[in-house]
């Protein structure tokens, strides 16, 4: 029976803050980051499993001792308790006694846990010689339904529903697939919308990104109003009136304030507002919500969603438009599982991992129209194994007057998140060190 024998965490960071390559308003400074997870086994093939979660430099190190502490849950095991059960597995590691204590379910305990289980799916993928999508989309409705963790959530929806759901889709899955093979999925960019950024860069960037077959942008705003309305007039003028454009504020609004701020932005006609407040804030979200509906304004969140109960309330209140997961930030892979339910409105999936979306996709979604749209991070590309690139059309690379842009996944194994080569502590930004010890 294949082991997991080894797990090693590394501390790896790139100096994106040289070039303000993530720059937004609250994080005016990012280093790109991750707490990056090797699962090695006694399989004779040396199959190893890599997972990453995302962090911004300083604290790295923090993420990386809670990886270690969670380390004797997974060196020892079958790889069939994960394979066999990955509900099961999850719940293994989230619910020890002890360690239970430091979130649950949220803060760096919960980073941790994801860039181990990503890399458990990472191994999964590679063995079963298929894509993290192509995997998670061949199991069946009662697999799909096992992955998630019920408590808190039966009062939305119970396992039982989820699976009816489920089961309805099953005779349309081939013909989604079949579509995602051809024409890939729907993507956006925000390359060219970075805060650091000057005009005439956001200019360049718009032009090269439309020549590269993006045609949906978004832009950081939340710093200064003044600033955003020039910002945002640049690239709408850039990519035209009719291509999607949406706005992240990253958190840094109270709720009056947010309102405000993007009716101030509507003439840019934001499809839209990205993280308006705090993640935590749920009735905040839906008083946004309700005051932007008669612009025609969304509300996206997700990336820094605690865990399954704020998203189940989120989804209750209908405080967003756009439900943003984000695996390799704040959970992993078994996040994105299930449909929605209950609302009076639509609700747009957009997870910030290309396999989710293309399972996603899959397994539950009618059309792409107003479905996902998530963003390859450009910065970090070049060290990837596997990375999403904008999938050209048949006359060329797609612009402004083609199609929406779409990503592209092949067939290459596993989340695609493994790194060309893994680098390890030299790679640090130097101007990022690690926290200072407490003396």
């Amino acid at each position: 029976m294949d082991r997991i024998t080894d797990l090693e965490v590394r501390d790896i960071r790139f100096p994106t803050s040289l070039d303000r390559d993530g720059s937004d308003a609250m994080n005016p400074d990012p280093d790109y980051s991750a707490a990056y997870v090797i699962l090695r086994t006694d399989r004779p093939d040396g199959l190893q499993g890599h997972g990453l979660t995302f962090t911004i430099g300083r604290g790295t190190e923090i993420v990386v001792a809670a990886v270690m502490a969670l380390r004797p849950l997974v060196v020892g095991q079958p790889l069939a308790a994960f394979t066999g059960s990955p509900g099961a597995f999850w719940k293994h590691l989230t619910g020890d006694s002890q360690l239970r204590w430091l979130g649950p379910e949220k803060g760096v305990i919960h980073l941790a846990t994801a860039a181990v289980v990503n890399a458990l799916w990472d191994l999964w993928a590679k063995i079963e010689r298929k894509p993290l999508w192509k995997l998670l989309s061949g199991l069946s409705p009662a697999q799909i339904v096992e992955l998630v963790d019920w408590r808190y959530l039966s009062d939305a929806m119970t396992p039982s529903e989820a699976q009816e759901m489920l089961d309805r889709l099953v005779s349309t899955r081939s013909a989604r697939e079949s579509e995602i093979i051809a024409s890939g999925y729907p993507a956006y960019t925000t390359s060219a919308g970075w805060l650091g950024y000057s005009d005439d860069k956001i200019r360049r960037l718009c032009r090269e990104a439309l020549a590269d077959g993006w045609t949906a942008f978004k832009v950081m705003v939340g710093a200064d109003l003044e600033d955003d309305r020039r910002r945002c007039s640049i690239v709408r003028a850039e990519i035209g009136p009719d291509l999607p454009l949406m706005i992240d504020a990253n958190q840094r609004w109270d709720v009056a304030q947010a309102i405000e701020w993007v009716q101030a932005l509507a003439p840019c006609d934001p499809l839209w507002i990205e993280e308006p407040t705090s993640p935590d804030d749920i009735l905040g979200h839906a008083a946004i919500a309700r005051a932007l509906a008669p612009f025609g304004i969304g509300v996206a969140t997700g990336e820094h969603c605690q865990n399954r109960v704020v998203f189940k309330q989120l989804l209750q209140a209908e405080a967003i438009s756009f439900c943003q997961i984000g695996p390799a930030a704040r959970g992993e892979v078994r996040r994105a599982r299930l449909p929605p339910r209950r609302r009076s409105g639509p609700l747009r999936v957009c997870p910030a991992r290309v396999d989710l979306r293309l399972h996603l996709r899959h397994r539950v979604a009618r059309g792409t129209d107003d479905r996902v749209r998530g963003p390859p991070a450009r910065a970090l590309r070049r060290p990837m194994r596997d990375p999403a690139r904008p999938l050209p059309g048949p006359d060329g690379p797609r612009n402004q007057h083609h199609d929406e842009a779409r990503i592209a996944r092949g067939s290459r194994l596993s989340l695609g998140r493994s790194l060309e080569k893994t680098p390890r502590e030299e790679t640090l930004a130097p101007h990022t060190p690690p926290c200072a010890s407490a003396s």
